[in-house]
C-alpha cells in the first residue's frame, strides 16, 4: 500500500503564510482569555456552598480560571 505525505514535499512558507498564523495564533489567544474570563465570572457567581457542592473553594477560582488560560 503507497503512503503519500504531503508533509515532505511542502514548500517554504510564505510572508502570506506567516501573516495567516500570526493572525490564527492572536485569535485563538483572544478566544482562550475569553474562555477563562468567562469561566472566572461564572465561577465567582456560585455560592460556598455551590463551590462546595462541584469539589472547590472560593480560593480555587482564579487557579483554575488561569488554567482554561
Amino acid at each position: 500500500m503507497a503512503l503519500y505525505d504531503s508533509r515532505l514535499h511542502s514548500r517554504p512558507a510564505t510572508v502570506v503564510d506567516r501573516v495567516y498564523a500570526a493572525f490564527t495564533n492572536m485569535f485563538a489567544a483572544i478566544a482562550a482569555w475569553n474562555d477563562a474570563r468567562r469561566t472566572h465570572d461564572a465561577l465567582s457567581q456560585l455560592s460556598a456552598h455551590e463551590l462546595e457542592d462541584i469539589g472547590l473553594h472560593r480560593g480555587d477560582v482564579d487557579r483554575i480560571a488561569r488554567k482554561t488560560f
